[in-house]
């Protein structure tokens, strides 16, 4: 299993997510909302100022190892605009997960089908 952590331009999410929603098996997704800065200074057109923050959006998915080209391709390609500031991803080792409400581990506990067991 890996943690995709993708840092994108807030406008782009819609189209990030509606990319992903169309993968087979993925799980879903957590969104928050940030501020950060990168390589360069930030100028917003019409601002006297530059800017020490901006707004960004994180996403974090745990995917099974086998989606996870798939997911960081569908991101690339959705949140590219081809201009400074497009984001980062990043794809980091899980070593466990589980679900609380079931007791589900690992593979299990991050699969998108159904709902577990009932209880």
């Amino acid at each position: 299993m890996k943690e995709i952590r993708a840092y994108i331009q807030p406008f782009m999410l819609s189209k990030v997510t509606h990319a992903l929603q169309k993968i087979a098996g993925f799980p879903g997704m957590s969104v928050i909302e940030i501020q950060g800065f990168g390589r360069g200074k930030v100028r917003v057109p019409g601002d006297k100022v530059i800017r020490e923050f901006v707004p960004k959006i994180r996403l974090e998915a745990v995917v099974k190892d086998e989606l996870v080209e798939e997911v960081v391709r569908s991101i690339e390609k959705a949140a590219r605009t081809g201009n400074p500031g497009d984001g980062v991803i990043f794809v980091l080792p899980v070593e466990q997960a589980v679900r609380i409400r079931t007791g589900e581990r690992d593979k299990e506990a991050i699969r998108s089908e159904g709902n577990g067991k009932k209880g």
